[in-house]
């Protein structure tokens, strides 16, 4: 189920940025990668030993930075949009390859 809504949602913001041309109207979907959030908590039902492990040997991004992430891309000038921002601790390739210390 989580991968399919992701894929809706790439395939909506999609859709939207072409709908939306004639109006100039800007659509950007941010994919943040390991970031450190409650989410960890709900995903282990509250339990905060198992939530830590997750990011145990990594530096995850934290809310601020995806945060300042959609700061920046509402800041652009009119004629500029990014369209697509994956964004990512730098200890992580992607969903698979990490570098975790110790």
């Amino acid at each position: 189920m989580y991968c399919a809504t992701k894929h809706a949602v790439g395939a909506l913001s999609e859709a939207m940025r072409i709908d939306l041309l004639p109006h100039n109207i800007k659509v950007t979907a941010i994919h943040p990668g390991a970031a450190n959030t409650e989410f960890s908590m709900v995903r282990f039902k509250g339990d905060q030993v198992a939530a830590d492990k997750v990011y145990e040997g990594l530096e995850p991004l934290v809310a601020d930075d995806v945060a300042d992430a959609i700061y920046y891309c509402t800041t652009l000038p009119p004629h500029v949009c990014i369209n697509d921002l994956v964004i990512t601790c730098t200890q992580q390739a992607d969903c698979f390859y990490y570098n975790k210390k110790g």
